[in-house]
């Protein structure tokens, strides 16, 4: 399997665009082509173990790897050890009402980066042994995807981290669990802006291609194809779960901030998976929905994106649209480009009324809004109807696909935290702290190790140079 961009360039196999994040001409990596997945496929897949359904599932795509060093990677990161759920992903009915919570937070940080996270950190320390390389990950987070990151990569000799986050932005119990991180490959940067500056700082530093080969940089966040594809995993398994009959559908609804999680449903989808709708469930920062709901895509300035009750999708700029609005293009880079270039000048690209936009509604995606007080009423009627304490991004993703239950159709919320990470919104929704895990008892006092970086590339950049090693010149 080769990649391309969704601008065009061609970009090599699975491990060049592993390492590369984003594109050299500022594009992010698609896979040339999306194998498809039988009926027969699916219901032999039904009994696997989570690590052998996701060799089945990202085999195709991952063509360069040897299949016993695969299977080895994926046996190794999906584990009842790390994930404490020999499911790895258990899928829970809330009662009778069709509705269902995926479990995707009982990993190391507590949050559903975890799922793929972990398998990076496996498969950048195999890919660079074998190169003799080092990388030094740049990446940007709303909160979880750092926490994540740091986890996954603690240890890992031949790969550096410098996490960029909002100043401020995060809940207490997700800075702690960066801050508090100790380990010398482990750079935590607090920038005095918003997530969408955090995420602009990082394709700052990527656009300039001598400064990101001199210094080895790469990507952990979402534009990393290696995030999406893990992530398409456990909509299969999710689904599977079901044992519903051959060829039935099942709905997602899902928390939506940068499009990541939901655009690897949609991935799941493109293979043959019988998903129905996709719903994109977003918060007051509302950009995804005005698009699905009116067909126009708008990003918003950092000065307007909302500080809501569900911090890790206060974005304003989804970078992963850029893949979908790619697919539904019929992968044609020329349009892609020329949409993304008026999203980059701040010009809404509209496409409702034209043949494009007959795409994305045969595409399956629905979408929604929540507001602090919808979060809040549906954590505490989660927890009083099924006596589950739920974070408020899954709050969102329930209370948003509630409203597009079909009859007889299962509709899987997903979820993205455990409500530990965010104790203050769910203290003031049920008058109760909800529990953490011991490990991480206490560890809002724990010593923080981070700075505090104006919103500028040129300071970023010296940040770097100072605390990383460069390549020696050819």
């Amino acid at each position: 399997m080769k990649y391309v961009s969704t601008r065009g360039a061609a970009l090599g196999s699975f491990s060049d665009v592993l390492l590369s994040g984003l594109a050299p001409d500022g594009g992010l990596a698609m896979p040339e082509v999306i194998p498809t997945v039988t009926p027969a496929q699916l219901e032999a897949w039904r009994a696997l173990s989570y690590a052998d359904l996701a060799y089945e599932v990202m085999r195709p795509f991952i063509t360069d790897i040897p299949e016993g060093d695969l299977r080895t990677l994926l046996r190794n990161t999906y584990t009842e050890e790390a994930f404490h759920s020999p499911e790895i992903t258990p899928l829970t009915p809330l009662g009778d009402s069709g509705l269902y919570l995926l479990e995707l937070s009982n990993g190391p940080s507590l949050a559903f980066k975890d799922m793929a996270m972990q398998f990076l950190g496996q498969v950048f320390e195999y890919v660079l042994e074998a190169r003799g390389e080092r990388l030094n990950i740049l990446g940007a987070t709303s909160g979880d995807t750092g926490s994540a990151a740091e986890y996954a990569m603690l240890g890992k000799a031949r790969v550096n981290v410098v996490m960029l986050s909002p100043h401020g932005r995060m809940s207490a119990f997700q800075q702690a669990q960066m801050f508090s991180l100790q380990e010398p490959n482990i750079f935590n940067l607090a920038v005095e802006g918003v997530f969408d500056d955090c995420q602009d700082l990082v394709k700052a530093v990527n656009a300039d291609a001598d400064f990101k080969a001199r210094y080895d940089i790469g990507a952990v966040n979402s534009i990393n194809w290696a995030r999406v594809l893990a992530q398409a995993v456990y909509y299969f398994r999710a689904y599977l779960a079901l044992n519903l009959p051959a060829g039935a559908e099942a709905d997602f609804s899902v928390p939506s901030g940068n499009f990541g999680n939901v655009f690897a449903g949609y991935l799941a989808k493109s293979m043959g998976l019988p998903i129905g709708q996709l719903i994109v469930a977003t918060n007051e920062n509302d950009v995804l929905h005005d698009f699905f709901s009116g067909g126009t895509y708008h990003v918003r300035p950092a000065d307007r994106v909302a500080v809501t009750s569900s911090p890790s999708m206060d974005i304003g700029k989804a970078s992963n649209f850029e893949r979908y609005l790619y697919l539904i293009a019929g992968s044609d880079a020329v349009q892609t480009r020329g949409w993304w270039d008026e999203v980059g000048q701040s010009r809404p690209v509209a496409l409702s009324g034209t043949p494009h936009w007959d795409a994305v509604q045969a595409s399956g995606f629905r979408s929604g809004r929540s507001t602090h007080e919808g979060r809040l009423r549906t954590i505490r009627a989660v927890f009083d109807t099924y006596g589950r304490l739920i974070d408020p991004h899954t709050a969102d993703g329930i209370l948003v696909g509630q409203g597009y239950q079909r009859p007889g159709v299962p509709m899987i919320c997903l979820e993205t935290a455990l409500p530990a990470k965010f104790e203050e919104t769910v203290q003031e929704a049920v008058g109760q702290t909800p529990g953490r895990p011991a490990r991480f008892d206490g560890i809002e006092q724990a010593p923080k190790r981070f700075q505090v970086i104006p919103n500028d590339v040129q300071t970023l950049k010296d940040f770097i140079a100072a605390n990383l090693t460069a390549r020696e010149p050819a």
